[in-house]
């Protein structure tokens, strides 16, 4: 008995300090001597969720699927009411970032300097049929699926973890007798959401004990409309968080609340929503940082940087805070202050490639050159992914065109493409340079297949109709010149050439 208890006790405490895989091989050992060893099978249960927990209030990916949902959206939204059109730029009249001065991420949204979920998604400047067209790479060969995708992919590896097959069999439970049970309950319920990744055994025993409890217990409110979110019925998903929050309020499910309006396109709702949050916790710093996110996401920079100078003053350690700050300050022409900020992350350990990277470029635009090599040195002995790489050598070669050295700039353009094949900015560089080297059919090979990979950049299509109307084929011009201002309608060069291109085709 007593070495039992002792190596319970010994499981509580690597469950305690996170060694999972360790509690979860003692909790399979003590469930073979005593099967009914219910601490045992509760303990390993947590340590098995806790393996493959995901934030919830974080705004999963979007696939193709949840393009083609039932979910009607405007086709010509109001500006600044949208999420899957931003129009918050300057030509809507609304104040945001110029797509000449600052670049976007693949989904039209400018770049920030913090990669979070849903940057890199289908949404946003790319369409349905833009999405079947684009070529699988090596670097893309899986195709385009829904988010529930990595659910099953998820709940697929953990039945890998045990060799025998999966640890609880589902269809054997007593579901109204364990909703009896609310500490067990609570733990079965995390266990078949995360792990086993059974969200309708989980939304049923959910059910019992929230009708056990009578209505009265937020969480299992909550974990309905959890069910019901993650089953795509958005709708009952939002009156179950409501009755959660009339109940008691809390910070989590004010964030749920606000996916549920980001998710059927409400940006405006869900800002509000997370403001009645603000009056009841005031210190929050998440909800304040989850307003910013949707300012961001329909390009209104200003009050983004707003909200995100808020959420430093509740915690000043708040890294995508700070870097989105810096970055900010980068692209207005203040790469001093942007040092600031990024050596303010290196002191808190944030020696990242991409902060590396950028400090390096902020200190050559700050005319600090003695620490420029060394940066981009430190950034890719750090590195540890192709696309980081990618980044850096693209923007080594950068430097180069700044200081005139056309054979680097060609040499780290092509090694960025080495490591991305898909990398636009290198392909429309390349172009560039090719056609300024007399080279004007290899650089327009590369000014299509920029197009091609990043239709919301209007830098290819501009430098394309500038080429072709300096060779004489005027129809060709007009077309990439049009494409430019239809991405941005205030680039003064392919205005002045598309005025040009007009005149001419009138006197013909």
């Amino acid at each position: 008995m007593r070495s039992s208890n002792g190596s319970k006790l010994m499981n509580i405490s690597l469950f305690r300090r996170r060694q999972y895989e360790t509690c979860v091989e003692v909790t399979t050992r003590l469930l073979a001597k005593s099967p009914n060893d219910q601490v045992a099978w509760l303990l390993k249960m947590r340590a098995l969720t806790e393996q493959l927990y995901v934030d919830e209030t974080e705004v999963a990916d979007d696939g193709l699927a949840e393009m083609l949902d039932e979910n009607a959206f405007h086709q010509a939204p109001m500006p600044g009411t949208s999420m899957r059109q931003p129009t918050a730029n300057p030509n809507s009249g609304i104040n945001g970032p110029s797509p000449a001065m600052r670049p976007m991420t693949m989904t039209g949204r400018p770049i920030t300097g913090m990669l979070r979920l849903n940057t890199q998604s289908t949404q946003g400047g790319k369409s349905v049929e833009h999405v079947l067209k684009t070529a699988r790479t090596a670097a893309t060969a899986r195709p385009v699926t829904t988010a529930t995708g990595r659910f099953v992919r998820l709940g697929t590896a953990s039945m890998l973890s045990t060799p025998d097959g999966p640890f609880i069999q589902v269809g054997r439970l007593n579901l109204p007798k364990y909703a009896q049970n609310q500490a067990l309950a609570r733990s079965l319920f995390e266990h078949l959401f995360h792990h086993a990744n059974d969200v309708r055994t989980a939304q049923q025993l959910a059910i019992h004990a929230n009708e056990y409890a009578q209505n009265k217990d937020w969480w299992w409110l909550v974990q309905i409309g959890k069910c019901y979110h993650r089953l795509d019925m958005f709708r009952d998903s939002e009156k179950h968080y409501i009755l959660s929050l009339e109940v008691q309020p809390m910070v989590d499910t004010y964030l749920y609340l606000a996916k549920i309006y980001l998710r059927l396109d409400q940006p405006l709702l869900a800002i509000s929503k997370l403001r009645e949050g603000l009056e009841k916790f005031s210190h929050e710093p998440c909800l304040v940082q989850a307003i910013a996110r949707i300012h961001e996401g329909l390009n209104d920079m200003t009050q983004s940087i707003d909200y995100y100078r808020q959420v430093l003053k509740l915690d000043n350690t708040n890294i995508e805070a700070i870097a989105c700050i810096a970055a900010n300050h980068f692209y207005n022409d203040q790469p001093e202050i942007s040092l600031k900020f990024y050596r303010r992350l290196l002191q808190m350990g944030v020696t990242t490639s991409a902060v590396l990277c950028n400090i390096a470029l902020c200190c050559f635009h700050a005319q600090q050159y003695d620490m420029i090599v060394a940066c981009f040195l430190k950034a890719l002995a750090v590195a540890t992914v192709d696309e980081d790489r990618a980044e850096i050598w693209y923007n080594i070669g950068e430097m180069a065109l700044y200081t005139s050295d056309i054979q680097l700039a060609i040499q780290c353009f092509r090694l960025a493409l080495v490591y991305n094949n898909d990398h636009a900015e290198a392909y429309n560089n390349l172009g560039l340079v090719e056609i300024q080297r007399s080279n004007h059919e290899i650089g327009r090979a590369y000014l299509q297949t920029a197009q091609s990979l990043a239709p919301h950049m209007f830098e290819p299509y501009y430098n394309y109709g500038k080429s072709m109307y300096q060779q004489g084929d005027l129809q060709s011009s007009f077309r990439a010149i049009k494409s430019s201002l239809d991405i941005y309608k205030k680039h003064s060069d392919s205005r002045h050439i598309y005025d040009e291109l007009k005149q001419m085709f009138a006197e013909l």
